[in-house]
């Protein structure tokens, strides 16, 4: 059954020409716009119009003349072979060259005017024009209805066309906003008041949040820059107290209460703080910005109550030159607009940069361009191409806020008391991967790192947790994260890269992707980054996609600043006084000693032609130079070492982190370099944990036994052990002497007594025990008799554990479409029509294991066509075609299945015109060999017990003689639990040998 459009034609037809990439015309000259009926629509049925008298603000976007001109302007001034290296543009050079014609802005104006519009506002750039215009006016001149709806996740009614806007392909439109308001725009910060989240605690701030200067000293260690000069802009649309700023500015300190805030207003101004539940989001963004950059002119934040005013805000932002830099740490679903885009393409053609929240929501995981915010709705911008992404980090500081220590991927799923899937995201957008991100993919390191054709996401990082905000009017302080935080401490870091652009003389960086994805794959790089290669963005959606690695990843992108270096590779180094390399040594060895790779020969040079003096500043005790300070004749040079100091050799296990500030007495500039130190037990064990076997009860498990390699880092003996409390493991050797810089191997085995475990779940722990140093655990789990099956049931709420392959049919998890089977909240709703729709997993299992796999099915009315089909391993094992009865009551399917590899594929493939099959409480259970457990006397005769499956039916048979042919059946049981048992009386003739049987 086709839904049929306004102008009779099925949307299956629209969907083909989408697929296809063509714009479908219809009638003599007429074009379709698309992206304007959000994706929920089209599953939904409206519950009435919306009144033609209504008034909609709308802006209608104009496209670009030179669209093709304009990316070759841009890799141009982004090329520092080129003549045009950053000679950015003016707004009227920008006007001149690239936006619309004045005739086609008058076109646009006139179509507004001739449709009954109220043109409201028009804007220099010509990519702009806004107008009111009654409802029904917008009908007829876009050829759609406008209809009501109840919201799917919010408890209102919103408005949406019920079909793409049409207009004659003449006329130069390439969106417009304002047509449904389904969308709201939602902040992308994190209250993190729970005690768990506030972990680590080595800020400044209340409760070891960080604060003010605290990110200064990770990310901008001994700078003299502040930003002054420098003006920050913020997109949002929410609402702060002026209180709040000043609280934070005089608890911040470093001059911070000077920082002007200006507040630019867009549309309608008749609201009030709190109407998008973002104050938090305003003040941590106006607070980040000036943590970093405590210089600041001034702090612009450009505030509307409607995401669909972001294009009038984004237009207001471009005219404002004297800002640099621009962060937004806001969301709003429904995808790219090309208006959008075109103002951040004119930002980098000015010379701004726009740095853009990742999202919160860890991994990417349906293609989307932007981020799922836990709940697969794409959020844009932050898939955006043409503007620089940021993800999130857990940095931990020496002392409370000294220093850098170190920083792992931000994933608070294992910890979140506050509900939901926190972390950084990151992924593969489908917009087309940029010129500049090429240089970061081969086939050989794969996803990990980012795809060949797709926009990888983040490009950057900074911490996402524990940061100290003040907000709500109270002027009290607590504890919030998110990637909310690490844009606007880009944009304030930015702030200082351009301060230092301008002390040069130079202009702005304008947008940094370019030149940071170049550092990225040079040998300048770790001198210019933090790369944070531990942790992962997983959630239960994405469980291998995706982890971090050395250099470039979808979590962090290329990490976190280090501060001067990475300010002098994007603008030039002031100073006089060159220092190569850019970076300290990597150290590492075990307690005591010895280590390796423990010294650093830098290279002095005075680049000018009058004498200079220098200094070096060092606070660590484990680290020594060969001098501290000298002079040095114009143009020449001198070398200094850095190396390990005997301190090191004191120092416990750990990760040590130290800078060596190099200072021009003239100047005053510093330039820091750093130095990690890692503290390794002497005695190392790889793999770092033990194995997860699975299988039935009575085995055999998938993983029986893995191999440990003993390594002792130091230079003397050590004397190892184990220490293993299960039954249910054995070790291949108790321990011995270990002789230095050798290495040794022991086996962790499952033993005899793995067999005779019952139904459940086992974990445990073995200890590598070292006599002079710390312990090393290695934890192993096995599961007995389990369902292979993630999210059988659905109670995730959602298809988590599943991968859905559908036409855009009404598929879906759901409580109320069809009513769940007994026991559970949630069923999955098969409901495509027209084609096949899948849902699948992978399972892992054990070759030649047999398994019951057993699922529920309901069909309560039967439509046109309805195919069902469960496969194992790409084998049908159950299809029904056009049913004659529908199937009322939820039914249990069960079918014993075996496994010839191990993974298996399980899959369902449905098709229902118009209506629905319902699936529930999918099961995969290992089924145990029919082994006798127990034997005991009764009375008169003797009673056995044997492993079996819920659910199985087994037959007990005897032979009085081995020699005969046939068994005999005694009796035919359907098991309720994982055992039976028979009781057999001593009868005529007590020579008897028994068996059971399994039935299919």
């Amino acid at each position: 059954m086709f839904k049929k459009s306004h102008l009779g034609l099925p949307w299956a037809w629209l969907a083909m020409f989408l697929l296809m990439g063509v714009c479908p015309v219809f009638g003599a000259g007429f074009k379709q716009l698309h992206g304007h009926v959000p994706e929920a629509v089209k599953k939904m049925t409206a519950i009435g119009r919306l009144s033609a008298t209504n008034e909609l603000h709308l802006a209608i976007g104009v496209p670009l003349q030179d669209p093709a001109g304009l990316d070759k302007l841009l890799a141009d001034v982004y090329d520092p072979a080129s003549p045009n290296y950053r000679h950015f543009l003016t707004p009227a050079e920008f006007t001149a060259r690239f936006s619309a014609t004045e005739a086609d802005y008058a076109a646009v104006k006139e179509f507004a005017r001739t449709n009954g519009f109220k043109i409201t506002g028009e804007h220099g750039n010509r990519l702009l024009l806004n107008v009111i215009g009654k409802v029904g006016d917008v009908e007829r001149a876009f050829h759609i209805k406008l209809n009501k709806f109840k919201h799917p996740t919010e408890a209102r009614e919103f408005f949406a066309p019920d079909a793409e806007p049409m207009m004659d392909v003449g006329l130069p439109v390439a969106d417009i906003q304002g047509m449904s308001d389904y969308s709201r725009p939602h902040p992308k910060s994190r209250r993190m008041d729970a005690p768990a989240i506030l972990a680590p605690k080595s800020g400044s701030g209340s409760g070891g949040a960080y604060l003010g200067d605290d990110f200064r000293n990770a990310y901008a260690p001994g700078t003299t820059l502040t930003g002054a000069g420098q003006q920050v802009g913020l997109l949002q649309f929410d609402g702060f107290y002026p209180s709040d700023i000043v609280a934070y500015a005089a608890a911040a300190g470093g001059g911070r209460t000077n920082i002007q805030i200006q507040t630019v207003m867009i549309g309608a101004t008749n609201w009030s703080i709190g109407v998008n539940g973002g104050n938090d989001e305003v003040s941590l963004d106006i607070e980040m910005a000036m943590a970093m950059a405590p210089g600041l002119a001034k702090i612009v934040v450009y505030e509307a109550s409607s995401a669909n005013q972001v294009n009038n805000i984004l237009a207001a932002m471009v005219t404002n030159t004297a800002i640099k830099q621009f962060s937004c740490s806001w969301g709003w679903s429904g995808g790219s607009n090309p208006t959008t885009e075109n103002y951040f393409s004119q930002m980098a053609a000015q010379g701004q940069s726009f740095f853009n929240a990742s999202g919160d929501g860890d991994a990417f995981v349906d293609g989307s361009n932007n981020d799922v915010n836990n709940s697969s709705q794409a959020t844009y911008p932050s898939g955006s191409p043409n503007i620089t992404q940021v993800g999130g980090t857990v940095l931990t500081m020496n002392g409370t806020g000294a220093s850098y220590a170190s920083e792992i991927v931000w994933n608070d799923r294992t910890v979140n008391a506050n509900g939901g899937n926190w972390g950084s995201s990151g992924g593969i957008s489908t917009n087309f991967i940029p010129y500049w991100q090429t240089n970061i993919v081969s086939v050989t390191n794969g996803t990990s790192k980012g795809s060949l054709t797709g926009r990888n996401v983040p490009d950057v990082a900074m911490t996402a947790k524990n940061v100290y905000v003040i907000s709500g009017g109270s002027q009290t302080g607590g504890s919030f994260g998110g990637t909310s935080a690490a844009a606007p401490l880009w944009a304030g870091f930015m702030a200082l890269v351009n301060q230092q652009a301008v002390n040069l003389g130079s202009s702005s960086a304008g947008f940094i992707n370019p030149a940071i994805y170049v550092i990225g794959k040079g040998t300048n790089y770790t001198a210019c980054f933090h790369d944070t290669t531990s942790g992962d963005n997983y959630w239960p959606s994405s469980t291998t996609k995706f982890p971090a690695v050395t250099g470039y990843d979808l979590c962090t992108g290329w990490g976190t600043p280090t501060g001067t270096n990475l300010i002098n590779a994007l603008v030039g180094t002031p100073d006089a006084l060159g220092i190569t390399p850019l970076s300290g040594f990597t150290a590492s060895g075990a307690a005591g000693g010895p280590f390796s790779g423990g010294v650093q020969i830098f290279t002095l040079t005075n680049t000018g032609a009058a004498n200079l003096n220098w200094s070096l500043i060092n606070t660590s005790a484990w680290l020594t130079a060969s001098n501290a300070s000298g002079s040095l004749a114009g143009s020449k040079g001198t070398n200094v070492t850095v190396s390990l100091a005997a301190a090191a050799n004191n120092l416990p296990l750990g990760i040590f982190t130290a800078s060596v500030l190099f200072s021009n007495q003239a100047t005053h500039i510093v330039q820091s370099r750093q130095f990690t130190l890692h503290i390794l037990s002497a005695l190392v064990v790889a793999p770092t944990n033990g194995f997860s076997g699975s299988g039935p009860v009575g085995g055999g498990f998938g993983v029986v036994s893995q191999n440990f390699a003993l390594t002792n880092l130091s230079a003397t003996a050590l004397n190892w052990g184990v220490v293993n409390t299960s039954a249910w493991l054995s070790a291949s050797s108790p321990g011995g002497t270990l002789a230095g810089a050798t290495n040794t191997s022991l086996t962790i085995s499952l033993n005899a007594a793995a067999n005779t475990l019952p139904v459940g779940i086992y974990t445990a722990t073995v200890l590598v025990t070292n006599q002079s140093g710390p312990n090393v655990s290695l934890n192993f789990a096995l599961s007995v008799g389990q369902n292979l099956v993630q999210n059988g049931g659905f109670e995730t709420g959602d298809s988590s554990g599943w991968t859905l392959v559908d036409g855009g049919g009404p598929d879906n998890v759901t409580s109320s479409t069809i009513p769940p089977h007994t026991g559970g909240t949630y069923c999955f709703a098969f409901g495509q029509a027209n084609s096949l729709a899948t849902l699948s997993q992978s399972l892992a299992t054990v070759s030649g294991q047999t398994y019951l796999f057993s699922f529920w099915l309901s069909n309560p009315q039967t439509g046109s066509t309805e195919i069902f089909e469960a496969s194992w391993n790409g084998t049908n094992v159950y299809a029904i075609t056009n049913p004659s009865t529908p199937i009322t009551a939820w039914t249990n399917l069960n079918f014993v299945v075996t496994a010839t590899s191990a993974s298996t594929l399980l899959q369902f493939s449905v098709r229902n015109d118009p209506w629905y099959f319902g699936l529930d409480d999918v099961s995969v259970t290992p089924i145990p060999a029919p082994t006798f457990t127990s034997y005991r006397n009764t009375t008169n005769g003797f009673a056995l017990t044997w492993n079996t499956l819920a659910g199985l039916t087994n037959i007990v048979q005897y032979k009085t003689n081995l020699l005969q042919t046939n068994w005999i059946n005694l009796v035919t049981n359907v098991a309720a639990t994982n055992t039976l048992s028979y009781t057999n009386l001593i009868g005529v003739d007590p020579r008897r040998f028994y068996r059971v049987q399994r039935l299919p």
